[in-house]
Formats: C-alpha cells, sequence, structure tokens
C-alpha cells in the first residue's frame, strides 16, 4: 500500500484570533505538527514553548540536527494544537546575528517558565483567520 501525501490544512479547523494567543502562553506544552520533508506526512511532536509579541516561540535543543527544524526549513507551513484548538501557522528559525535582541528575549522566556532556553529558537506567526 503506497503512502499518501497529506495537506496539513485538509479538515475543519478551528482558530484563534492572535490576541487569544495570551490564554494559552501559560500551558506547558504545545503539539506542532510539520510537513515531513521525504515522506510529505504530518509529522506531530509535543514540545514546550513560549508567547512573545503575538507569535509563538519553540526551542529545538537538537538545533538544526532536530527533524522538525528541517521539515520546517523545507516547508514553513505548520500547525499548532492546545487540546482541541489548532492554530495555522508559518514558521521560521531565528538567526543569532540577525534575531539577537528577539533570541535573548524570547530565551529569557523560557528560562523563566522552564528553566532552560538554550536551544534554538523557531518562531511561528499565526495566520490570519480566513473570511
Amino acid at each position: 500500500m503506497a503512502e499518501q501525501r497529506c495537506d496539513l490544512y485538509a479538515g475543519p479547523e478551528v482558530r484563534m484570533a492572535r490576541s487569544g494567543l495570551e490564554s494559552i502562553a501559560e500551558r506547558q506544552v504545545l503539539h506542532l505538527t510539520t510537513i515531513g520533508r521525504v515522506s510529505g506526512l504530518p509529522r506531530e511532536i509535543e514540545i514546550w514553548f513560549v508567547v512573545h509579541r503575538a507569535r509563538i516561540y519553540l526551542f529545538s535543543e537538537h538545533r538544526e540536527a532536530a527533524g522538525w527544524v528541517r521539515n520546517i526549513r523545507h516547508n514553513p507551513q505548520v500547525s499548532v494544537r492546545f487540546g482541541r484548538r489548532r492554530l495555522a501557522g508559518v514558521a521560521r528559525v531565528l538567526e543569532r546575528r540577525t534575531d539577537r535582541k528577539l533570541w535573548e528575549e524570547v530565551a529569557a522566556i523560557a528560562e523563566r517558565k522552564y528553566g532552560w532556553g538554550g536551544g534554538l529558537p523557531v518562531e511561528i506567526e499565526p495566520l490570519a483567520r480566513r473570511p
């Protein structure tokens, strides 16, 4: 049986407004779904996160070696799930040189929340709701 490629946004999806991110900021984990760079299939992981300036930030302990980071480099379209709520977004890996201040800000927030903020930060910008 051949594997089927998957559209990350197929089926019904509940979207949260950007302002709604503050309501989930105290949660401990979210579920990130990326599209596999080889298989084209959805890949979901559970991961720590912080919210800052209406965006979500994740931290890769294994930096560029993490499969989910490599998937994002190949296809930045992602979704995040908090319980039954799902949010589509566009991800980008922060660059140490050009994003230094932001990197330090989100690492400090993660340090306060989890006692660790030493990984490679990845930003998720929520997509606007469809009319």
